[in-house]
């Protein structure tokens, strides 16, 4: 017997597509269909990677081919899964918050918390309202920084439900686990137990309003910083780096984990610390102790943009211990420095969400954000 393969296609209108609602024909599962005397192969695509799905589908086709149309037929029945892109929000958005920004470095020592400090100071002073997430959980550095060492966050109750108010210093929000634990004692936790108590830090907290959420990551590339990836919709990553080719290979692999496509956030930029050193007696003169622009080079091998450089000054380290950190001074290069820097942070945020589908439906739409930017 000679199979008809319009009626085929005809037949397999009765049989819909598991989780589709819509039958196979009309919803383009049926690839092909080609016939050969008594002998009939379907090809066909579906979005469920499960087994008990394919069996269910190959049943349906040979079962009604045998009711329908020809009851000795030899049907074979190709399924191919192919599952269907899906632009997803990376992880759970906090309400109120614009911009999620990751400060990270491929390795410790370079001045990340310090930079994640006086960049989080400089967007306040452009009037941007700003808070930081101390995510480094081994070793919390904030609360030092901002002055705010013995300060705990209260307990406020947020439409019905019991929330963190976090600690404020210098205009900056911030949350850190330095509050919850004593100044002498070590965090030794376990991956889950950390990823919890950033969860708790970030989920269970009025952050209020902010125009950017600074997220101070532990160096490195570990588990800290995939649990914050999958926690929230980063906005972009920027990373801390000196110029010496130790710091840059750990750089280079902080810029790669962001790229990688199972994570793909959005790297904003590099930054150059502890870039050159002016003795205060040689006021012109530049010593490159750690090399010189090795991150900007590196930027431009890496094709990010280079956010801007830091010197070393001994009054950053100072102010940092003392909790003012050094971008509240006024009329110093310093200042001059990290505003510089700031407006670029600010202006590569504002690219990447005008060119980029968002990981969160975000823009800066703050006249403070835009009129820093053009100073």
């Amino acid at each position: 017997m000679k199979l008809d393969r319009k009626e085929i296609l005809k037949t397999l209108e009765a049989i819909s597509v598991p989780g589709e609602g819509k039958n196979m024909i009309e919803s383009g599962a049926v690839q092909n269909v080609i016939t050969f005397a008594d002998e009939v192969v379907v090809d066909i695509n579906i979005g469920n990677p499960t087994m008990q799905a394919r069996k269910k589908v190959e049943a349906a086709i040979t079962q009604i081919i045998h009711q329908k149309i020809y009851d000795q037929a030899k049907v074979k029945v190709n399924v191919k899964v192919e599952v269907p892109e899906k632009n997803e929000i990376k992880g759970k958005a906090i309400p109120g918050i614009k911009n999620i920004v990751a400060v990270a470095s491929g390795k410790g020592g370079v001045g990340k918390s310090t930079v994640t400090a006086n960049l989080a100071v400089s967007l306040a002073k452009m009037g941007l309202k700003v808070g930081v997430l101390d995510a480094d959980i081994y070793g919390p550095s904030m609360p030092i920084m901002f002055d705010v060492e013995y300060e705990k966050p209260i307990a406020i109750q947020v439409d019905g439900k019991s929330k963190m108010r976090p600690v404020e210093n210098h205009g900056v929000k911030m949350l850190s686990i330095g509050f919850f634990t004593k100044p002498n004692q070590a965090v030794i936790w376990r991956g889950p137990m950390a990823a919890k108590a950033l969860n708790q830090m970030i989920f269970d907290a009025d952050w209020g309003e902010l125009d950017f959420l600074l997220l101070d990551l532990p160096p490195g590339t570990g588990d800290i910083h995939l649990s914050i990836m999958q926690a929230l919709p980063i906005t972009g990553a920027v990373v801390v780096s000196t110029p010496q080719n130790v710091a840059l290979a750990d750089a280079k692999k902080g810029v790669a984990m962001f790229q990688q496509e199972s994570i793909n956030v959005p790297v904003i930029g590099i930054i150059e610390n502890m870039a050159y050193f002016t003795p205060t007696e040689l006021p012109n003169n530049k010593y490159y102790i750690f090399g010189e622009e090795g991150a900007k080079y590196l930027a431009q091998d890496l094709e990010v943009p280079f956010l801007g450089e830091i010197p070393i000054v001994q009054s950053i380290r100072e102010a940092g211990d003392v909790g003012r950190p050094a971008a509240l001074q006024t009329a110093t290069p310093l200042e001059k420095a990290f505003e510089e820097l700031t407006k670029n942070v600010v202006t590569e945020t504002i690219k990447r969400n005008e060119s980029l589908p968002p990981t969160e439906a975000i823009k800066i739409t703050t006249m403070a954000g835009c009129a820093a930017v053009k100073k």
